[in-house]
């Protein structure tokens, strides 16, 4: 009989983490936590199917390069320019009391030094799937403390990378460390370290930053969907695949840098949209992945080692973020708002680990502590913030104490974070354009065209996305805001910023279009006002129920413009037979 071993663990796999992803997410989890449970369930330490994990891990790779180019693809260095001062020094405080206090502890209770050093790492980041998902939830994603805890997350990110760019000469270093000799290796291996990563930049991004997007260009420019994510897909694991071999560095950087590429493009925005479920359905393959290979049986065997990096991950952590954030100045719900979000760890201390141990630096006990303490804290980490205002109004029941909580933060502090709120703000378009109305106009054909000339009349700045590439680097040459990407896309709408806009005006008459743009505006901003061009009549009364508030039906205006002709010409008509028949009467 033929083994479909592949199909079996796509189909049962997926089947286990639906169930169970809906589960977690209905009692108020994160659908994460549902994803390693139900990679335990087809894992070998779990009763009844076991599925292939060696198969599952190179699923789970592609899901790493997806995750690490999604990384990239919305690294923006102006979001962390503009709350460095915080996030900076904080960042590297909570990263390095991590990593030490954990290294220390793995180390006293009986690890090698390598495994102690990964673990530390490990236990050091926080997961930016986890702390997006719960800001999002909480409605922090776009306020001041969000602002600071994404920041925060991103020199996290960037930290980790460079640990797994020096992880393959970690050996070399920790073997050689104490003799001169050694330091003599340690020094040539880092430096050809640093140089094959530089070597790496150089290629990827300046010389990827001038090719990949004349490619790009050109791909649009068919308006085939399928060979622009096909494209994409090219970039994001020909950049890993050529950092790995080539480079000897990791998959994640080169994703990460190719990621970086394609997001300073001008079809950074759609190269995003249509990644969006190929990194979510990889992703999820990662944490079954990652879940296959937990066992139970673990947690009693090390109960000590589990319950010391929980303290590090649930108390210390949390705690190096509260005291940074208020001594750096900043308000508590600011300090409270980045604790919490940061109290959990996630994918990139899997990938650490993964790396860890495909190059025999860490075995499975380092894997299995971060398993366990990634499902606790990450079970955790949605309740917890829910507190945030309960300690918030507990400490405001001690005036002392609150007093001194926020006498740090001084007024010049607050015009700080106000200013790095408005800085931050993820809309695409500039101040000028925030401070009066906006327009989202799709399509830029004769339509839209001559709307964006009225609206500029009547000072609406018009924000237009439009599918043809040609078109929006000819309006970005006349200094119009142009997005290239598809308005059915819920991350082409953000960037045109959605939540903001007081119009949505759709100029192309297509009712599939107008039907998915027109329910995604109702639900990122239900006070825009919707306008869209039709082609039938009776599609009005359904489109009047979804939101859309004024139409223009062309089957109705051709209707009128005939009649207007017909009319015309018989009222023409008639007054000539008058003149004729005045004529002969004479």
């Amino acid at each position: 009989m033929e083994s479909y071993q592949l199909l079996e663990l796509m189909a049962i796999g997926f089947a286990a983490a639906l169930i169970l992803g809906y589960i977690t997410q209905r009692i108020g989890l994160s659908s994460i936590v549902g994803y390693l449970l139900a990679g335990f369930l087809i894992g070998p330490a779990s009763p009844g199917f076991t599925a292939d994990y060696s198969l599952a891990s190179q699923l789970s790779e592609a899901g790493v390069i997806l995750l690490m180019f999604a990384v990239g693809l919305h690294f923006k260095t102006e979001d962390l320019v503009a709350v460095k001062n915080v996030a900076i020094p904080g960042a590297i405080v909570q990263s390095a009391a991590a990593a030490v206090i954990g290294t220390f502890a793995s180390l006293y209770l009986g690890m090698d030094i390598k495994s102690a050093l990964i673990l530390g790492f490990g236990l050091s980041v926080a997961s930016t799937v986890v702390l997006l998902r719960v800001l999002s939830d909480n409605s922090s994603l776009d306020n001041i403390h969000g602002h600071v805890a994404v920041g925060w997350l991103v020199v996290e990110d960037i930290l980790t990378i460079l640990i797994l760019v020096i992880l393959p000469s970690l050996s070399v270093i920790l073997t050689n460390i104490s003799t001169t000799s050694g330091s003599i290796e340690i020094l040539k291996s880092v430096s050809i370290a640093l140089c094959r990563v530089s070597l790496l930049w150089i290629l990827v991004i300046y010389g990827g930053g001038k090719i990949i997007p004349k490619i790009l260009s050109e791909i649009a420019k068919t308006r085939s969907q399928e060979l622009f994510t096909i494209a994409i897909l090219v970039i994001a694991f020909t950049t890993a695949i050529m950092a790995a071999f080539v480079f000897q560095t990791s998959f994640a950087l080169g994703a990460f840098l190719g990621g970086m590429v394609v997001g300073k493009s001008k079809l950074g925005h759609q190269a995003g949209a249509d990644m969006l479920p190929l990194k979510d359905t990889f992703a999820v393959l990662f944490f079954l992945s990652v879940g296959m290979l937990f066992d139970f049986k673990f947690i009693l065997q090390y109960p000590f080692l589990i319950v010391s990096c929980l303290v590090i991950v649930l108390l210390i952590k949390p705690l190096v973020a509260l005291i940074t954030v208020t001594v750096l100045g900043y308000s508590p719900k600011t300090a409270l708002t980045v604790a919490v979000g940061l109290s959990q760890i996630g994918e990139f201390s899997f990938i650490l680990a993964n790396e860890a141990e495909r190059l025999g630096l860490a075995g499975n006990t380092v894997y299995n502590t971060i398993v366990v303490c990634a499902i606790v804290s990450i079970t955790l980490n949605p309740l917890a913030f829910k507190q945030i205002a309960v300690v918030e109004k507990y400490l405001k029941l001690s005036p002392k104490l609150w007093n001194f909580l926020n006498f740090i933060a001084d007024k010049k502090t607050k015009r700080r974070e106000a200013k790095t709120a408005s800085a931050v703000k993820n809309l695409p378009p500039t101040e000028e354009y925030l401070s009066n109305k906006t327009a989202i106009v799709v399509g830029y054909g004769p339509t839209g065209k001559n709307i964006v000339e009225v609206l500029l009349k009547y000072a609406v700045h018009p924000i237009i996305i439009e599918m043809n590439i040609d078109t929006v680097n000819s309006l970005a040459v006349q200094g119009q805001v142009a997005i290239y990407g598809n308005c059915t896309k819920k991350n082409i709408l953000i960037a045109a910023g959605i939540q903001s806009a007081n119009y949505v005006i759709i100029t192309v008459p297509s009712l599939n279009i107008t039907t998915q743009t027109a329910l995604l505006v109702s639900t990122l901003n239900p006070d825009a006002k919707i306008f869209a061009r039709i082609r039938f009549l009776n599609d009005k009364k359904y489109l009047e129920q979804i939101g859309v508030s004024g139409m223009s039906i062309e089957e109705e205006e051709v209707s009128k413009s005939l009649i207007n002709i017909i009319l015309g010409d018989l009222e023409g008509s008639i007054l000539e037979e008058a003149a004729q028949e005045s004529i002969k009467k004479e």
